[in-house]
C-alpha cells in the first residue's frame, strides 16, 4: 500500500513536471505563442502619409492628395457567415470573397490587410452603419494621386501597388505589400523624397475585433510624416497650350530655358488621362493604355530616337569652323549632284548654306573633316578624321544620356569606330561608306530632348546645363549651375546664328514673330515606313535668349511645316504671354500639313 502511495506521489510530480516545463516554454521560451496572444489584443494599424504635392514654376498646383478608404480584415476575427452580408454591400460574388479572404490569411492570420481597396462613397457610406456587425473588418483611410489637369502625365508619371519584386529589392525594408510607389516620372525619380514616412497606431481590440482604445493611450504611436513639396520647372501655361498643339498628332516638344536648363514645356504625343492610373480602375485603365498603338506611355521626348536631319548640319559647321576646314566667308559651288537636295545650284557661304540647307554644301564641308590628308592611306585617314569628329559631336550631348530628372531616357546613337568595323571590316571603310552623316541621316540618331539640347547649346554660344524638371525639393532649392562646355570657339556660332535668323525672320512666313529676333532650323528627317517627319529646333530671343525648343512632328513633312509652326506659336505664347498669329494658330490645330509647300 505504501509503495502505491508513493507511485502515485511520484506520477503526480512527474506530471506537475511535465506541465510546468511546457507552461514555461509556452510563455517565455515560444516567442510565437507570446506574438499570437499579443494579437489578440493589440492590433497594429498602418498611418498612411501624404504624399509631396506638386506645383509649377508658378506656385500653381498640379498634384495632390484624394481621400480614399480600404476595407482592411483580421482573418483570425472573421465570422465567415458574414460573407453574405459584405458580398451585398460590396457587390461582389463568392469567389471574389474567397480569393480576397485567402490572400489577407496568406499574409497574416493575425495582422490587418486589404481586403478591398479604395471603396465608393456609396460603398463606404453602406459599410460604415454595419460595421459594428462586422467582426474582423475595419476601414483604413488612405489617400490616392488627384490631377489639377488632365496633361501632364509623361512628366507627372503614376503611382501603383509595390510589386513582389520591388519588395525583394527593397534593401531598406521600408515597404509593405499594399503599399504604393512611384513607377513612372518625377514620382518615380524623386519616391523617396515625395513618398513621406508611415506611422503606426496600437488599439486594444476585444476577441471579436472590437475597437477599445488606443494601447497604453498612445505611448507606442508615431505619427506619419508627409512626403515634401516639389516645385517644377514647367510653366503650366506654356505647358498646357503647347499640349494642345500636339493634339492629334504623334511626336514630342522639348522647351529649355538656356540661362538655366530648367525645362519649360515637355510633351508627348499622344498621351493619357493620368487619372485613369490613380484609383480602383488601374489595371483595366493600364492594360487599355498598353494596348494602345499609338503607344501613350511611350515617353517619346526621352526615348523616341530620330536621325537629326539638316538640324545637325549646324554641329557639322562648327565642328569643320574649329578644324579649320572651311572659313565662314569661304564660297564653295555645288551643282546639285553629289547627293539630293532641295537647295538650287550655285554659290554658297556658310549663311546661305545654313538658310537654304544645302546638303551638297556640307556633304563638301564633312568631306574635308573626315578626309584631312593625314594619312596615304583613305582609310585610315577617314578613320582618323572620323574618330576627331565624333569627339566632338559627343561633347554636344549626343551618344549619351543627358541625365534628364526622368527615368528611362535614352541615348540616342553617335557609331563608333568599331561599329563600322563590324559593318565593314577593320580599316575598309572610308569616307564614301559614311557621307550620310553630312546631312544628319544615315546611321546618326538623337532624341527630342537632345536636339532642344542642341538649340541650348546654340543660344549660349557653346555651353549648357543638366537639363531638369525640378527646381525645388521641400525648402531645398536645388543646384543645377554647373555649365559643360563644348571645346568650340565662341566666334564660330555668329555665322551659323546669321544663317539660322535668316531662316525665319522672313516677314509673312509661318515664323516670323514682328519685333522678335530669333534663330531656327528646320529638318525633313527621312522615314522608310511612310511620310518624312517634320523637325525644328531653334532659340529666342537671339540676344538673351529666354527660350530653346525642338519639335518633332511625325509622318507630318517638311520641317518648315508642322514642326516650325508649331514651334513659332510656342515661342511666342511663352514671350508674350498671347499668340496674335490666329490663321497659324488654326492651321497647326487643324494638322493637315500636306497642303503646304516648304518655306
Amino acid at each position: 500500500m505504501k509503495s502505491r502511495i508513493l507511485g502515485i506521489k511520484f506520477f503526480v510530480i512527474i506530471t506537475i513536471s511535465v506541465l510546468s516545463i511546457r507552461l514555461f516554454s509556452i510563455q517565455i521560451m515560444d516567442t510565437d505563442y507570446q506574438e499570437i496572444a499579443n494579437r489578440n489584443v493589440i492590433q497594429q494599424g498602418i498611418e498612411y502619409p501624404y504624399r509631396g504635392l506638386v506645383f509649377d514654376r508658378n506656385g500653381k498646383l498640379l498634384l495632390y492628395n484624394d481621400p480614399v478608404f480600404d476595407l482592411m480584415i483580421t482573418p483570425k476575427n472573421v465570422d465567415l457567415s458574414d460573407s453574405l452580408l459584405i458580398k451585398k454591400l460590396l457587390f461582389i460574388t463568392q469567389r471574389e470573397f474567397d480569393q480576397a479572404y485567402l490572400k489577407a490569411r496568406s499574409f497574416s492570420r493575425y495582422l490587418p490587410s486589404i481586403f478591398y481597396k479604395q471603396l465608393s462613397n456609396e460603398k463606404f457610406a453602406a459599410l460604415q452603419d454595419r460595421m459594428r456587425d462586422l467582426e474582423g473588418f475595419n476601414i483604413n483611410s488612405r489617400t490616392t494621386r488627384g490631377y489639377a489637369e488632365i496633361g501632364l502625365a509623361n512628366i507627372l508619371g503614376y503611382v501603383g501597388e509595390v510589386t513582389q519584386n520591388q519588395l525583394n529589392r527593397d534593401t531598406t525594408g521600408y515597404y509593405k505589400s499594399g503599399d504604393n510607389i512611384g513607377i513612372t516620372g518625377i514620382e518615380k525619380t524623386y519616391e523617396k523624397s515625395i513618398r513621406g514616412l508611415r506611422g503606426v497606431k496600437y488599439r486594444n481590440v476585444d476577441v471579436q475585433g472590437i475597437n477599445m482604445g488606443s494601447f497604453e493611450n498612445g505611448a507606442y504611436d508615431t505619427l506619419p510624416q508627409p512626403g515634401q513639396n516639389l516645385v517644377l520647372t514647367i510653366d503650366g501655361a506654356l505647358q498646357k497650350y503647347a499640349e494642345r498643339l500636339m493634339e492629334g498628332k504623334i511626336g514630342s516638344l522639348v522647351a529649355i530655358d538656356p540661362s538655366s536648363g530648367e525645362i519649360l514645356a515637355l510633351v508627348s504625343a499622344p498621351s493619357y488621362d493620368p487619372s485613369l492610373l490613380s484609383g480602383r480602375g488601374f489595371s483595366q485603365n493600364f492594360v487599355t493604355i498598353q494596348r494602345d498603338s499609338l503607344k501613350p506611355l511611350f515617353n517619346r521626348p526621352l526615348q523616341a530616337m530620330y536621325p537629326p536631319g539638316s538640324m545637325f548640319k549646324t554641329i557639322q559647321a562648327l565642328i569643320a569652323l574649329e578644324q579649320d576646314q572651311v572659313q565662314a566667308d569661304e564660297i564653295i559651288t555645288v551643282n546639285g549632284k553629289l547627293i539630293g537636295d532641295h537647295a538650287p545650284p550655285g554659290k554658297y557661304d556658310l549663311e546661305r548654306a545654313i538658310t537654304k540647307s544645302s546638303n551638297n554644301y556640307f556633304f563638301k564641308v564633312f568631306r574635308r573633316v573626315i578626309q584631312q590628308g593625314e594619312h596615304l592611306s583613305p582609310f585610315i585617314d577617314s578613320r582618323m578624321g572620323y574618330k576627331k569628329w565624333r569627339d566632338y559631336v559627343l561633347q554636344f550631348g549626343f551618344g549619351k544620356i543627358l541625365d534628364i530628372d526622368l527615368p528611362n531616357e535614352k541615348a540616342g546613337f553617335v557609331p563608333s569606330l568599331k561599329f563600322y568595323d563590324k559593318i565593314y571590316g577593320k580599316e575598309r571603310w572610308k569616307f564614301s561608306n559614311i557621307y550620310s552623316l553630312s546631312i544628319g541621316q544615315g546611321e546618326l540618331l538623337v532624341t527630342p530632348l537632345q536636339m532642344a539640347n542642341l538649340g541650348v547649346i546654340l543660344a549660349n554660344r557653346g555651353y549648357y546645363f543638366t537639363p531638369h524638371l525640378v527646381r525645388k525639393v521641400g525648402t531645398e532649392s536645388l543646384d543645377f549651375s554647373q555649365k559643360s562646355f563644348i571645346e568650340i570657339d565662341t566666334g564660330h556660332f555668329e555665322s551659323i546664328l546669321e544663317g539660322m535668323q535668316a531662316l525665319v525672320s522672313v516677314p509673312g512666313s509661318r515664323a516670323y514673330i514682328p519685333d522678335l529676333v530669333f534663330c531656327g532650323k528646320t529638318s525633313t528627317v527621312e522615314n522608310p515606313q511612310g511620310l518624312d517627319h517634320s523637325g525644328f529646333m531653334g532659340f529666342a530671343p537671339r540676344n538673351n535668349p529666354k527660350i530653346a525648343i525642338a519639335v518633332y512632328v511625325e509622318n507630318a513633312g517638311w520641317g518648315a511645316r508642322a514642326a516650325l509652326s508649331t514651334a513659332s506659336l510656342a515661342i511666342e505664347k511663352y514671350l508674350n504671354g498671347s499668340v496674335k498669329k490666329k490663321w497659324l494658330e488654326n492651321y497647326v490645330l487643324k494638322g493637315d500639313f500636306q497642303d503646304a509647300k516648304p518655306e
